[in-house]
C-alpha cells in the first residue's frame, strides 16, 4: 500500500469514529453568569456550553491535526505541561454551536459508535437540542438538561451539577 493510500486510510470516517471511542469526549457544561440575567441567553444566570474533544499528546499532534482538516472546523490547542510529563498535551475543540449542529452532530448520527461513547453522545445531542429550542431559559430546563449531563461521564460526582445549581437557585429539588 502506498504512502498516500495510508494517508487516505488515515482519515476515513471509521478511523475517526474509533479514534473518537477511544479518545474524545463530548462535554456539556455549566458557567454562573448571574451578573448577566438581563441578557437572553442568561435568563436562568448559567450559561450552558456544549464541547467536543480530542486530547493527545504531543507526539500524536499530527493525528489532531488531520481530525481538524478532515472536519474543516475546530481548533487546537495547547496545553503545556511543566509537572512530570515528557510532554505537552493538545486538545481538538469544537464549540461553535453552528459547527456542532452543522458538522460534528450529524457526522456521529450517520457514523455509529459502538461503546459507552454512544451514550455520551446521545445525552450529549438530547441537551443541545434542548438547548436550540430554548429550554435553558427557564430553570426547570435548566434542570432538565443539568440532570441529563449529570450523568454523562461516570467520573464526575452525580450531585455535583445539582448542589452547584441550588446555591445558585436555593429553590431547586
Amino acid at each position: 500500500m502506498s504512502a498516500e493510500n495510508q494517508q487516505e486510510r488515515l482519515i476515513s470516517s471509521d478511523w475517526i469514529v474509533g479514534f473518537v471511542e477511544g479518545e474524545g469526549c463530548f462535554s456539556v457544561g455549566f458557567i454562573k453568569q448571574p451578573d448577566r440575567s438581563y441578557k437572553k441567553g442568561y435568563k436562568t444566570g448559567i450559561q450552558v456550553w456544549h464541547e467536543f474533544a480530542i486530547t493527545q499528546g504531543a507526539s500524536s499532534l499530527n493525528a489532531l491535526k488531520k481530525i481538524k482538516k478532515f472536519f474543516k472546523v475546530g481548533n487546537i490547542y495547547i496545553n503545556k505541561r511543566y509537572d512530570n510529563h515528557t510532554e505537552h498535551l493538545y486538545r481538538y475543540v469544537v464549540r461553535k454551536r453552528e459547527d456542532l449542529l452543522k458538522v460534528v452532530i450529524p457526522f456521529f448520527k450517520s457514523h455509529k459508535m459502538h461503546t459507552q461513547k454512544k451514550e455520551q453522545f446521545e445525552r450529549f445531542v438530547k441537551t443541545f437540542e434542548m438547548v436550540m429550542k430554548g429550554n435553558h431559559l427557564s430553570n426547570e430546563g435548566l434542570i432538565k438538561i443539568i440532570k441529563i449531563a449529570e450523568n454523562m461521564n461516570v467520573k464526575k460526582d452525580r450531585s455535583e451539577l445539582i448542589r452547584i445549581l441550588r446555591e445558585h437557585m436555593p429553590n431547586i429539588e
